[in-house]
C-alpha cells in the first residue's frame, strides 16, 4: 500500500515541477506559486499518509500514532491551499485577494492547532498505521479530531465543486475541460474518500463494522481524484506549450529539403546540438540559419529562370501564389548550384524579396521547403535555360 502511495505522490507531484519550470516567471505570478503549493502540499499528504512514513514518525518521535495529526494537519494545509488556489484564480483587486487568503490561512491555521490540541488531550496509546479513523472513532478527543479534519477538508472541496461548476459555464476551451478534470478529481474526493469514511465512522459509533470503506476504499479513490486534479490544474497551462512544441518538431522536419539545399553557404552559428534542446529551440536556430542562406544566395538569384518558371506554372493552371512559390524554388536552387560550383553571378538587376522573407514565423520557409519536393513547372538547367521537352512549342513554319 505505501507503494501505491509513494507513486501518486510523485506522479502528483511532479505536475508542479512542470508548472515551475521557469522559476524566474512562475516566482512572480501569484496563480503559479498558489497551484504549485497545493500540488506540492498534496503529495506530501500522501507521502505523510503511507504506513512506512506513519510508523518511520512514531519510532523517530517515541509517540504512538504521532503520524495521524501530522498527516491531518498536513490535509488541512492542502485544503487552504485549494482555497488560496480558488481565490487567486478568481482574482479581483489585490487588497480583496489579499484579505480572502489571510482569512483562509487564519482558518485553518486555527484547525491544524485543534488538531495538534486534541491529539495531545486523547488517549491513544495503541498504533493504528491503516485504520485509525474507525479504531478511534468513538474515543474522546480522538473522535472529535478525526472529524475535525474531515470536516474541513470536505468544505474546501465542496467549495472547488461550486467554484468549477459556475465557471465551467463562463469558459471554454482547455479552461473549461481542466475544470471538469478538477470536479471529477473533487467529486471523487468527496464521494469516494470521505463519504467513506464518514460512512465507516458513523458505523462505529451504531456498533457495525465497515471499516473496509475506510481501509480499502478510501486510499485508492483519493490517490486517483488527486490524480484527475493535478491533470486539470497543468493541463491549461501546459497544454499549448506542448502542442507548439509538437508544431515547432513539424515544421522542422518539414525544413529539412531547404536546409539541406542551403546549409552551405549559411554563415550563422552553430545551434548548440544536445537532446535537451526542445523543438522549438532547435526550429528558431534553423530558421535563423536559413535566413541568413537567403541572403547570401540572393546575389546569385536568376529572375529569368523565376521568370519562365512562374509563366509556365500558370499557363499549366496553378495559382499565382504556387506558381510564385514554384518559381522561386527553382531559382533558388539555381543559386545554390551557382553558389556550389563558385560561378558569377547571373547578370540580373533590381531586388527581389522571396514569400518566405516577406511573412512572420516559419509558415513561409515551409511552404518553399515543400515547394522544393515538388516538381517544378519548368525546371532549371544550367545557364538558366528551359529544359527542351518543356519548353513552349515553335509554331509549325508554312512555307
Amino acid at each position: 500500500m505505501s507503494l501505491v502511495v509513494y507513486l501518486a505522490a510523485f506522479v502528483f507531484g511532479m505536475t508542479s515541477v512542470l508548472l515551475f519550470r521557469r522559476p524566474r516567471r512562475a516566482m512572480r505570478n501569484p496563480l503559479t506559486q498558489s497551484t504549485c503549493a497545493a500540488i506540492v502540499l498534496g503529495a506530501l499528504v500522501f507521502v505523510c499518509a503511507a504506513p512506512a512514513t506513519l510508523a518511520t514518525v512514531n519510532e523517530l518521535t517515541g509517540v504512538p500514532n504521532f503520524g495521524a495529526p501530522m498527516t491531518y494537519g498536513m490535509l488541512s494545509a492542502y485544503s487552504c491551499a485549494v482555497l488560496v488556489l480558488l481565490i487567486n484564480w478568481r482574482g479581483g483587486s489585490r487588497e480583496r485577494v489579499r484579505r480572502l487568503v489571510l482569512r483562509a490561512i487564519a482558518a485553518y491555521g486555527l484547525l491544524v492547532v485543534a488538531i495538534v490540541v486534541l491529539f495531545s488531550l486523547a488517549e491513544a496509546d495503541t498504533e493504528r498505521l491503516t485504520d485509525l479513523d474507525t479504531y478511534y472513532a468513538n474515543t474522546p478527543f480522538m473522535r472529535e479530531m478525526i472529524l475535525l479534519y474531515l470536516v474541513g477538508h470536505s468544505a474546501a472541496m465542496l467549495v472547488m465543486c461550486a467554484v468549477c461548476v459556475k465557471w465551467g459555464r463562463e469558459v471554454g476551451g482547455l479552461l473549461r475541460t481542466g475544470l471538469r478534470l478538477i470536479l471529477l478529481g473533487t467529486l471523487l474526493d468527496v464521494v469516494g474518500f470521505q463519504l467513506a469514511k464518514y460512512t465507516a465512522i458513523v458505523a462505529r459509533w451504531t456498533g457495525h463494522d465497515l471499516d473496509f470503506l475506510s481501509t480499502t476504499l478510501a486510499p485508492p479513490m483519493a490517490s486517483l481524484a488527486a490524480l484527475m486534479c493535478s491533470a486539470g490544474f497543468v493541463l491549461p497551462r501546459l497544454l499549448p506549450s506542448a502542442l507548439a512544441q509538437w508544431r515547432g518538431l513539424g515544421d522542422y522536419r518539414r525544413l529539412a529539403p531547404l536546409w539541406s539545399l542551403v546549409r552551405s553557404v549559411s554563415t550563422a552559428p552553430k545551434p548548440p546540438t544536445g537532446w535537451w534542446q526542445l523543438p522549438q529551440a532547435r526550429l528558431q536556430w534553423r530558421e535563423v540559419s536559413i535566413h541568413d542562406a537567403l541572403l547570401a544566395l540572393a546575389p546569385y538569384f536568376d529572375h529569368r529562370v523565376r521568370e519562365r518558371v512562374r509563366d509556365t506554372a500558370l499557363r499549366a493552371g496553378h495559382s499565382p501564389h504556387q506558381a510564385r512559390l514554384a518559381a522561386e524554388a527553382a531559382m533558388l536552387a539555381d543559386a545554390a548550384r551557382r553558389a556550389a560550383a563558385r560561378e558569377e553571378p547571373p547578370e540580373t538587376t533590381g531586388a527581389y524579396r522571396l514569400h518566405a522573407t516577406e511573412v512572420s514565423g516559419t509558415g513561409g520557409l515551409v511552404e518553399l521547403a515543400q515547394a522544393l519536393h515538388r516538381p517544378s513547372p519548368a525546371p532549371a538547367v544550367p545557364g538558366g535555360a528551359v529544359p527542351p521537352s518543356l519548353a513552349e512549342p515553335e509554331e509549325p513554319h508554312v512555307a
